[in-house]
């Protein structure tokens, strides 16, 4: 199947409103507090050597960036599609570059470790934006991906910027399609004003 011009110019349009749609990500503490947790797990199993080049996809204004820097590690690069958060955290003497997750302008094999907590969901394709996880990604890497589970008293798949909001089945699958092993999993549940909700996180190793 060949793309046209006219096809093609249609797709970019379409990715140019999606990013003048993005929002600045504050941390909070919900997502600050699990980000610490997860990452007291993964680094010391999987990651000890502070030589380990890390990408931190949709990074925000930096939470976990700041947990890398805290625990020594030399060479962690963040993206962010929002003007703000980027500049929040070069403010902060992070190596953060605006870049859309689905089109990583980074060489094959750049990174050991990829930390994308809560992007994927911001994807019009998460089995393409997956597989440039899995290009960017060392043989042997790992990534860990979280996302809204669909449907809780949150209602995640209602949300604008939420275009991904799918099932575990359907991750699972998305990532062993895309060169992924999933490791392990987690879940976290927890109440909000609106009632429960949920999150479900994925630690795996490219295939």
């Amino acid at each position: 199947m060949e793309i046209t011009f006219n096809q093609l110019a249609r797709l970019v349009s379409f990715i140019d409103k999606i990013e003048t749609e993005t929002y600045p990500e504050a941390p909070s503490f919900i997502h600050s507090e699990i980000t610490g947790k997860v990452l007291e797990i993964i680094l010391p199993q999987y990651h000890k050597d502070q030589a380990t080049r890390i990408l931190d996809i949709g990074c925000g204004q930096g939470p976990a960036l700041d947990i890398f820097r805290d625990k020594g590690y030399l060479s962690t690069v963040g993206i962010a599609l929002n003007n703000e958060d980027v500049h929040v955290c070069c403010e902060k003497g992070h190596d953060v570059r605006k870049m859309d997750q689905s089109f990583l302008e980074f060489p094959d094999s750049s990174f050991d470790f990829v930390w994308a907590r809560h992007v994927i969901e911001h994807s019009i394709f998460p089995y393409f934006t997956l597989t440039g996880f899995a290009r960017v990604l060392a043989p042997g890497g790992t990534l860990y991906l979280e996302v809204p589970a669909p449907e809780t008293s949150c209602h995640h798949e209602t949300n604008p910027n939420h275009y991904s909001v799918l099932g575990r089945g359907a991750w699972m699958s998305l990532l062993n399609r895309s060169g992924f092993t999933v490791r392990d999993d987690v879940r976290f549940g927890f109440t909000t004003p609106m009632g429960p909700d949920e999150y479900w996180g994925f630690i795996c190793a490219k295939s």
